[in-house]
C-alpha cells in the first residue's frame, strides 16, 4: 500500500500519509491514488483542484460549502508548514462542533481527508506555504458559508495569534453559534 491512513479524534478525518523512495535521483510518492483511497473506505470522485500560495501568517477559513455542493477535501502542503483545521458541523454527528488541527508540512508529506460537512481552514506557519487540495464538488458561491476564525465557542488553539492575516473577508465571518449542514 503507497499510503498509510490513520482515523482521528473525529473518526471521519482521516491522517493520510504517502510512503516516500529516494534514492540517488532524489525522491517519488503518490499523493493520490483511487484503488488505495477506496480500500480503505474513502470513496469519493474528486473533481477539483485548488493550489494557494500565502505568507507567514495568514489564516484562510474557516469555509465550507452547503448542500448540495458540499465538498470534501484532501490538503497537502506541498511546500512549507500549516496548521489545517476541521470543524464538524453534521448536525446530527456525535462530534458536532468540535475540532481536529494538526500540522501538515512538506516534510512530514502527511495530507488531511476532510469529508462533506466540515468547515475547513488553516494558517501558515513558515515563510511562505503552498497548499494543494482536491475537492469532491466543485466551487459554488451560492452554497458557500463560514465560520469567524477566533470564536469564543469552538476555541480553536491556532497558532501565533497575534501575528495571524486575514481578509476582510474571512475576518467578518458569523460565529458558529450551531451552524450546521
Amino acid at each position: 500500500m503507497p499510503f498509510t491512513f490513520e482515523q482521528l479524534k473525529i473518526p471521519d478525518l482521516i491522517l493520510v500519509t504517502p510512503k516516500r523512495f529516494t534514492d540517488e535521483r532524489g525522491a517519488f510518492m503518490e499523493t493520490y491514488k483511487e484503488s488505495a483511497f477506496k480500500e480503505y473506505g474513502i470513496d469519493y470522485d474528486f473533481v477539483q483542484d485548488n493550489h494557494s500560495v500565502s505568507r507567514k501568517g495568514v489564516l484562510r477559513g474557516l469555509h465550507y460549502q452547503r448542500p448540495p455542493r458540499a465538498q470534501g477535501k484532501l490538503v497537502r502542503a506541498v511546500q512549507g508548514r500549516i496548521f489545517d483545521v476541521a470543524v464538524d458541523i453534521r448536525e446530527d454527528s456525535e462530534s458536532f462542533g468540535e475540532w481536529v488541527g494538526m500540522e501538515l508540512s512538506d516534510q512530514n508529506r502527511r495530507m488531511l481527508f476532510i469529508p462533506p460537512g466540515f468547515a475547513h481552514g488553516f494558517c501558515v506557519l513558515s515563510e511562505q506555504a503552498v497548499v494543494h487540495y482536491k475537492t469532491t464538488a466543485e466551487y459554488a458561491p451560492e452554497c458557500e458559508g463560514g465560520i469567524r476564525w477566533d470564536d469564543e465557542e469552538l476555541d480553536i488553539d491556532w497558532p501565533n495569534k497575534e501575528i495571524l492575516i486575514l481578509s476582510k473577508k474571512d475576518n467578518n465571518l458569523r460565529p458558529f453559534n450551531g451552524i450546521s449542514l
